[in-house]
């Protein structure tokens, strides 16, 4: 009698331990997740997703110009994850030993587009842009959007910059240039495809020519000193799975391989 309540003590106590590890490995994170404003609309998809299978995993999601998201991770603001929308900031933040390099990876790329009120009769091609009929331009602010940098390196490439900045109008990310246009505040706008079809109020003019500017990747990397690393692991494995590729072509953007 004594042999068998130790064997069912010695159960218990096994359960109670295995219980323990369980409880310990799904207790709540909440990471914060800065990500380039073009991903905003993506993210939200992405978000559900990733809960079906990390519950316990709570994303807050900072969206801002890369360039000025850059700034508040180098100023300490409390980041787990950066999604930058071009290289150079988050090349800045490595230089300065920042990230974890080992789980930095390109993420997704996207494309370059002229668009213009859905009504538009104005704006018929990229040449549009230096027709007396088009008096406002919409861009990206270039000092800190990648998408103003890529935008301005189209046009050069094009030999147009000059003529656009002279009836040029700039807002401080790619949502902020995507409004101007939707509101009929602007006759033109230069954004990514993928901001582009998210908003029935403008339409997609052309695309830019691939060779006009440098390729617009996405770069993801956990911030080095952030908490929490094993679950902003897990949010990052989870972008490359086929579950969020399929979400991602869903919104327009490329996946890019593992």
């Amino acid at each position: 009698m004594k042999k068998k309540i130790a064997v069912i003590l010695a159960a218990l106590l096994c359960c109670v331990a295995m219980l323990s590890g369980c409880s310990s490995s799904s207790e709540p994170v909440d990471l914060t997740i800065s990500a380039a404003a073009s991903l905003k609309n993506v993210m939200e998809e992405l978000t559900t997703k990733f809960n079906e299978s990390e519950p316990n995993i709570t994303l807050t999601f900072n969206y801002g110009s890369s360039g000025d998201l850059q700034k508040q991770i180098e100023n300490g603001a409390e980041t787990n994850v950066f999604i930058s929308a071009a290289q150079k900031q988050m090349n800045a933040l490595e230089d300065e030993d920042m990230i974890d390099t080992s789980s930095r990876k390109d993420l997704v790329e996207n494309k370059l587009v002229l668009i213009a009120p859905k009504d538009s009769t104005t704006v018929t091609s990229i040449d549009s842009l230096t027709s007396a009929d088009v008096a406002i331009v919409a861009l990206s602010e270039p000092s800190s959007v990648p998408a103003g940098q890529y935008a301005e390196e189209a046009l050069t490439s094009l030999g147009m910059l000059d003529a656009v900045k002279a009836k040029a109008v700039y807002g401080k990310d790619v949502t902020q240039v995507l409004t101007y246009v939707a509101n009929g505040e602007a006759d033109a706008g230069i954004v990514y495809k993928t901001d582009a079809i998210s908003n029935d109020n403008v339409k997609i003019v052309a695309e830019f020519p691939a060779d006009s500017y440098t390729p617009v990747t996405y770069p993801i990397a956990i911030i080095k000193d952030s908490k929490n690393t094993d679950a902003s692991q897990k949010f990052i494995d989870f972008l490359f799975t086929d579950d969020a590729k399929t979400i991602f072509e869903k919104y327009g953007f490329t996946p890019m391989n593992d």
